[in-house]
This record gives C-alpha cells, sequence and structure tokens, in this order.
C-alpha cells in the first residue's frame, strides 16, 4: 500500500487500483463490471466466465489488507443492470458474505444505473463524506473535493524501448487546493482509456495541474499530463 494526500486526507493506494481511507476505515473501490463476460457471451462473445469470482476474490483480499470496515464502490458495479440477475451461486454468495461483513454501499453508474438488487448494499447515486463528494462520472465545473471512476485511466509509457499500459488514477488540483481524482477500474475484465484523454481532461476543469498516479516500487509514481498554460 502507497500512501497518497488528497484534499487534506492520508489516503492509501491499495494493489494500484482502490484507495483505503484510514480516517473512515473505508475502501474506495470502482468500476468492478461484475458479470461483463456472461454479458458478452449472451451477444456471442465467449470469453472466459470467471471475472466476477476474480473480481470479488480481489475485494476480499482488499479489506482483509486494510481492515476496512466499509466499502464505496464508485459506479458500474456491474457490467449492466441485468448483471445481478446472472451472477452465479458461488460468486453470490462471495458478495453476500462481503456485504454481510461490511458496511457497503453501491453508488451506482451508468451501465448499472437501474441495478436492482444490491445484495445486501445500499443504493446510492452519490454520497459526501468527509467533505468529498464521491460519485461515478467526475462533473465538469466541480470546485469540491471528489472521487469518481467511469474513464477506466491507462498510463502508456515508453521506457527502453519496451511500451507499458498500467492502470492509474488521475489527480488534479486547481489553483486553490481543490483535488479531484478519478480511481483505476477495479474489475478484472475492464479495459481502459489514456490517462491524457481529451475526455478524462474536460472532466477534470477547472484545473491548474493533472497528473497520473500509480504505484511503483512501493513509492507514489506521479505523471504530469496537463498543465495550465496561463
Amino acid at each position: 500500500m502507497v500512501p497518497l494526500s488528497f484534499a487534506s486526507q492520508e489516503l492509501l493506494l491499495v494493489d494500484g487500483r482502490a484507495l483505503f481511507w484510514p480516517r473512515e476505515q473505508t475502501l474506495l473501490l470502482a468500476d468492478l463490471h461484475l458479470e461483463k463476460a456472461s454479458y458478452f457471451a449472451g451477444h456471442g462473445q465467449m470469453l472466459p466466465p470467471y471475472d466476477s469470482r476474480e473480481t470479488l476474490e480481489r475485494v476480499a483480499d482488499a479489506v482483509k489488507r486494510t481492515g476496512a470496515r466499509r466499502v464505496i464502490t464508485l459506479g458500474d458495479n456491474f457490467h449492466d443492470s441485468e448483471g445481478t440477475t446472472r451472477l452465479e451461486p458461488y460468486a453470490a454468495g462471495m458478495l453476500e458474505a462481503l456485504t454481510r461483513a461490511l458496511d457497503w454501499v453501491w453508488i451506482t453508474g451508468n451501465h448499472d444505473e437501474t441495478m436492482h438488487r444490491a445484495f445486501g448494499g445500499t443504493l446510492a447515486e452519490e454520497v459526501e463524506l468527509g467533505g468529498i463528494i464521491l460519485r461515478h462520472i467526475a462533473q465538469a465545473g466541480e470546485t469540491r473535493p471528489e472521487l469518481s471512476g467511469h474513464f477506466h485511466p491507462k498510463l502508456r509509457v515508453n521506457v527502453r524501448e519496451r511500451h507499458i499500459s498500467r492502470p492509474c488514477g488521475v489527480i488534479s488540483r486547481t489553483s486553490i487546493g481543490t483535488d479531484r481524482m478519478i480511481l483505476p477500474a477495479f474489475g478484472s475484465l475492464t479495459g481502459g482509456m489514456d490517462a491524457g484523454s481529451p475526455e478524462i481532461l474536460a472532466a477534470l476543469q477547472p484545473a491548474s495541474t493533472i497528473d497520473a498516479v500509480l504505484a511503483a516500487k512501493g513509492k507514489l509514481a506521479k505523471f504530469p499530463i496537463w498543465r495550465d498554460a496561463a
């Protein structure tokens, strides 16, 4: 786990994909996309049907490592709103055990905005916790600290003639010190969008700086991707 300062809070980046907020004993996860494989199978594209198990095993491991008492997801929990009905019994049992053991809040996203079964958790469109807004999609023009998901950011760099692509967070900061962050996708079958894409940069405006962040050799690595020219 790697320390990350955000909005005057000390957070921890867990396995490069989740955030743990020690003060709130809360684990934050974005874009689980459970049952993505079964969705594609229903549309004729066969994928190994174990993505939900793998993702939930990651969740359980992150909870164990951090000692979190609360989990808040940041939307696109299932790949589609009907994904809750396709979850096979073993994965469903894993999820129900997690939601029984923890204070679990599902923030809904554009993929699962009509999610109708929460497996024991609470559904919400957005949450404010400790002065920080938690939602699925970053809102351009937001002036409060904000944590979101949706874009699945990845950092793509060339190192020693090798092309490397890794999930990352993207953090913006305004001239008055307001922090906003887009989390990497947590799910096992999630793709990614370049951290410097126009869509991500636009969602995080206004900003003075925008940086990609990820864990590297036990430390937080920061890569500048946008600076205000004014």
